[in-house]
């Protein structure tokens, strides 16, 4: 009897409906979400952590660390963008490793036995007797006829489909992105150091009458604010230029502008009146 066929093409079709699809693609999509949700974990840490918002306008502002520390006997403040001294949370998947085994086994075993056996059997079944002179002769016949035959048939068959699959995943902190890192060395770049009660300039202390006074104010986190400069003292026509508030055709007399928590007092002098005397070259603040 052949061997049949059947289990081992069972086991192959078993080893052929493995989703192997399924089984590798599976993994490989749950590590693209996880970098994506990685990914959205990073910017919702920047937004809201490292900017603010302004509820009027929507512009948005890096968020600055200040303290306060002594410099040269002054008080001074530093201001630091928080990103640049917070890591960032950056998760990134290095490798993804997927071992897959698929074990499939099968067997089959026939057996055939098949018995035939025949015998005869002679010795009279009936009774013969002859008589010679003196003689006499009896004879029994007996005849046996048998036949056998017997036949044994077995068929066994057994398949077996075994599948693992291991999947490792390795991830850890992974290098900025360059969009992301040109922007940290910017706000790195941006650190100022600046005077705690802010700082007011003006281009010279003395000047002629009819010359252009310009004073310049940062405020104590070091941002120009022009528009806190005010006149105090005198009648000065002020505005606005960029950074700067300018003065012109000034007359004779002095002048006080404040800003926050400084003040600079300009003397502006008669020219007719006295045209030896020169205007002092640089500016200092007066507290």
């Amino acid at each position: 009897m052949a061997i049949s066929q059947i289990p081992a093409q069972m086991a192959t079709n078993a080893l052929q409906a493995i989703p192997f699809s399924s089984m590798i693609g599976g993994p490989l999509k749950a590590c693209i979400e996880a970098q994506a949700m990685a990914a959205q974990t990073s910017w919702d840490f920047i937004q809201k952590v490292g900017l603010n918002t302004d509820p009027k306008t929507g512009e948005r502002q890096a968020v600055n660390v200040s303290f306060s520390f002594n410099q040269g006997g002054r008080m001074m403040q530093i201001n630091v963008p928080l990103l640049t001294i917070v890591p960032i949370p950056y998760i990134a998947i290095n490798s993804v490793d997927i071992n897959f085994k698929a074990n499939v086994s099968a067997s089959s075993s026939s057996f055939s036995e098949n018995t035939q056996s025949s015998s005869v059997e002679a010795g009279g079944t009936g009774k013969a007797t002859l008589n010679l002179f003196l003689f006499k002769l009896e004879a029994d016949l007996k005849a046996n006829y048998s036949s056998k035959k017997d036949s044994k048939a077995t068929e066994e068959s057994k398949y077996s489909v075994e599948s693992t699959i291991d999947v490792a995943v390795k991830a850890g902190q992974e290098s900025m992105p360059a969009g992301l890192a040109k922007v940290l060395e910017m706000l790195s770049n941006a650190m100022d150091v600046s005077d705690a009660k802010g700082t007011l300039e003006a281009s010279a202390l003395v000047l002629d009458s009819g010359d252009t006074l310009i004073l310049t104010y940062k405020d104590r986190n070091g941002l120009f604010a022009p528009k806190e400069i005010v006149c105090t003292a005198g009648n000065a026509t002020t505005k606005v230029a960029d950074d700067n508030v300018v003065c012109e055709k000034l007359t004779a007399g002095k002048y006080t502008f404040k800003a926050g928590d400084r003040e600079v007092t300009v003397e502006v002098k008669d020219k007719k009146a006295d045209k030896g005397e020169k205007n002092e070259p640089a500016a200092k603040e007066e507290k």
